[in-house]
């Protein structure tokens, strides 16, 4: 019987690593045939600390939300069968959910001991490296990617095949493969749980990988901030080694390869691969002209290819399962399976895979739960801060490279950010291209500038100091910066603001004309007035005004001194009658 706590960096923040604890303690008490392990995220964030018991019969009953108070109880049913009283198993709903989605990448994340290599290879892992060298060319390989249709999973959906050929015709050595782990944009974890949950997988993608372009060392670019990431990977590596899975004349079949980390320093730009090379060569992380591409000339000017953690993992299960079965997953164009974060105003928030094709409507209300307290949907941020706004009529597109660019936005590493109508449009351009404008590497005018430039105007609108003139300008700014810029950072940071523009025009419009915000969340555009109808005379706003806005009486209505008020909404907050209202 096994006891699996759910460990990865979001159960340790709801407290997993104190469940753990608890669990330790209590089975020391107890001779009985318990094993206490640890695994990563399962997807379910928002159900998180999990813990999975397995019984003597391997059925698995899931626990969540638990606390360590729960432990004794747990630990009974374990021994027993008895049922808890505390009623936190998984319900048939979020049960539900998972079924209808697709794990390819995510296959042993949840399920497999990340620390562990013997679990790895339990369920037959390095299989896949151990069939490529010994029955397949490394032509025979890069075929076999082909066949399955893998794209790049890191944003811009290049074919895998290609980097991978290109890399291989190159005959200068050495080459090089990097696993670009610099997962940057708000709102996205999704490479992070996968080295987290299944480091292994990624490693044998790596190999693969390096075996089909004719390389002998592997880089992973991680970023700093992913201490856990990086833990479990260094331990990961260092148990391929003792095994003699890395390093010289792998299962002796003549190839060498090993692997290294670099942790970055969480630069934005560093996602895309020749700034990542940059680094890497201890250089500042900003992009190249190209060509030469990577594939020609990369790290240290050697053939180097790059992709990132989601592609890779998929490769393994590719090489035990076939191309051709990924490639019956998805679309026509868009092969195989997409993970995405699912993240803002969403009912049920984590990871989630699904074949490409699903529509957002799909994601949205079937798998995550739909949007927070009923509100309204209203948008779904796609790309990070490089993608675009996807409005509520479009809600029905299919979730694949090419329908998704159609909308403006782009499919990006997987980020998947949910608005509510109570969500300012404005604002939210706002915010993403602020982080972009700071995350610019400076190397081109036209980003380092027209950022600074286009959040300038954004700025002043969403402070209620919009004029005529400014959504034009912003449009023109938009399509200079795209044009302009060198590598993808500055050509896609203007999409926030072109799909804003293009579905909400509206709210710009409200902004700089009415001196308005429909969603009520720029605060210099509010008015909060108290309704005469409404108003008690308590006194609690008057007490509660941090600026001494408000007066009145036990006799008189309270009223708000418009001159004095700082728009904090203290009062709305405080207010027991609902007698504030805001415009």
């Amino acid at each position: 019987m096994r006891i699996v706590v759910g460990q990865g960096s979001c159960g340790i923040a709801a407290g997993a690593g104190k469940v753990s604890v608890a669990f330790q303690e209590a089975l020391s008490q107890t001779d009985a045939p318990v094993s206490l392990e640890l695994t990563g995220c399962c997807g379910t964030c928002y159900l998180e600390p999990v813990v999975d018991v397995y019984d003597s019969h391997h059925e698995k009953t899931t626990f969540v939300l638990v606390t360590p108070e729960m432990v004794d109880e747990i630990i009974d049913f374990t021994l027993t069968g008895k049922q808890p009283a505390s009623g936190h198993l998984m319900s048939e709903e979020d049960l539900t959910a998972q079924a209808k989605q697709k794990k390819v990448a995510l296959r042993n994340a949840g399920s497999i001991n990340p620390e562990d290599i013997n679990d790895y290879l339990a369920i037959d892992g390095y299989k896949a490296i151990e069939k490529a060298l010994k029955t397949m060319t490394p032509v025979q390989v890069i075929e076999e990617i082909k066949i399955s249709g893998l794209r790049g999973r890191g944003g811009a959906g290049f074919p895998t095949w290609f980097k991978w050929n290109a890399a291989y015709q190159q005959k200068e050595t050495p080459k090089y493969m990097v696993c670009n782990a610099d997962e940057g944009d708000p709102g996205a974890f999704m490479d992070r749980s996968i080295l987290e949950g299944d480091p292994h997988g990624v490693i044998e993608g790596m190999m693969i990988g390096g075996y089909a372009m004719g390389a002998s060392e592997g880089i992973f670019y991680v970023r700093a901030e992913y201490p856990l990431a990086i833990k479990r990977l260094e331990k990961a590596i260092e148990q391929a080694r003792e095994k003699g899975l890395l390093g010289k004349n792998i299962m002796g079949s003549g190839f060498d390869f090993d692997l290294w980390i670099k942790a970055g320093a969480g630069a934005f730009v560093c996602g895309e691969e020749t700034a990542l090379i940059a680094s890497l060569e201890g250089e500042r992380g900003m992009p190249r002209l190209k060509p030469p591409f990577p594939a020609q000339k990369g790290f240290w000017q050697k053939p180097t290819n790059i992709n990132n953690v989601e592609t890779l993992a998929n490769v393994p299960w590719i090489f035990r399962n076939g191309g051709a079965a990924f490639a019956a997953m998805g679309t026509e164009k868009s092969k195989g399976t997409k993970v995405f974060a699912l993240t803002g105003k969403i009912k049920k928030g984590g990871l989630v895979e699904i074949p490409m094709g699903l529509t957002l409507r799909e994601v949205i209300y079937d798998i995550g739960g739909g949007i927070l307290d009923d509100k309204s949907f209203k948008a779904v941020q796609m790309g990070g801060p490089s993608g675009g706004c996807i409005p509520a009529q479009l809600l029905d597109t299919p979730v694949d490279y090419e329908s998704i660019t159609q909308t403006g936005a782009i499919m990006g590493s997987g980020g998947m950010v949910v608005m509510d109508e109570t969500t300012c449009m404005v604002e939210m351009a706002r915010f993403f291209l602020d982080f972009t404008r700071k995350e610019s590497c400076g190397k081109c005018i036209h980003c380092r500038m027209g950022t600074k430039r286009m959040l300038e105007i954004l700025t002043r609108i969403t402070e209620g100091k919009g004029k005529d003139g400014d959504i034009e300008l912003l449009e023109e700014l938009c399509e200079r910066v795209k044009e302009g810029s060198l590598c993808a950072l500055g050509g896609t940071a203007p999409n926030p603001v072109l799909t804003t523009l293009k579905y909400f025009r509206h709210e710009y419009e409200a902004h700089i004309h009415d001196r308005k915000c429909p969603s009520h969340q720029c605060k210099q555009l509010l008015t909060y007035t108290i309704s005469e109808a409404a108003c008690k005379k308590c006194g609690i706003c008057a007490k509660n005004c941090p600026t001494d806005a408000i007066t009145g009486s036990k006799t008189e209505v309270y009223v708000i001194d418009q001159a004095l008020c700082i728009q904090c909404g203290k009062c709305k907050t405080v207010c027991p009658f609902k007698a504030v209202d805001v415009d």
